[in-house]
């Protein structure tokens, strides 16, 4: 998938004026791009749409128009966007609670590597977490991690074939997966593939 330049940009007034249209279109495109495992984490898998409305609320939100500051956000957001050989994903554990929060972010320390991939029922590939920075320290682990699965030429052609995709986290304090995602979830992702 090709990264995003500052050609692709809206400047802040075109994106204030097309800003609701552009976030519902991208609201439904992001309904099946997410996967949910277990109750309290969710896997947000992004492309060049999703990472394109980010850099774009980002500019609008900072009011950054400065050239040397958008290259600076495109440089930051532009690794989420998938190479072809790989699905990236924000990953979210998500409790609403604050002492549930942190409690179980405590107890989960490590799970953003303890998350897979598989296709039917074959070999899981584990998620390469936080390329950026690390998120995690002795004490606890973040809500928010970045991952990429790096996917085999023979993973991917068993996607292309119609083989179920499925995740899930091995993690002794969480343990769930889901053999299959819903078949419109399942073409959104091979889309990012070559």
């Amino acid at each position: 998938m090709n990264k995003l330049a500052r050609s692709d940009l809206m400047t802040l007034e075109d994106y204030h004026s097309q800003r609701a249209e552009f976030r519902a279109r991208v609201l439904a495109h992001k309904k099946l791009r997410q996967v949910t495992i277990g109750e309290h984490a969710t896997l947000y898998f992004e492309d060049r749409l999703t990472v394109l409305y980010q850099v774009q609320e980002m500019l609008r939100i900072e009011r950054i128009f400065a050239a040397e500051a958008i290259e600076e956000e495109l440089q930051a957001y532009n690794p989420l966007i998938p190479d072809g050989s790989n699905l990236k994903a924000t990953f979210m554990l998500e409790f609403p609670d604050p002492g549930v929060r942190r409690e179980a972010l405590q107890r989960l320390r490590g799970i953003e590597d303890c998350v897979y991939a598989r296709v039917a029922d074959g070999e899981k590939i584990l998620a390469v977490a936080d390329e950026d920075l690390e998120r995690s320290s002795d004490d606890k682990t973040s809500a928010v991690h970045f991952l990429r699965f790096e996917l085999s030429a023979d993973f991917i052609g068993a996607l292309r074939r119609g083989a179920d995709l499925g995740f899930g986290i091995e993690h002794p304090e969480y343990p769930h997966g889901i053999d299959a995602v819903p078949a419109a979830v399942r073409a959104a992702l091979l889309a990012d593939l070559d």
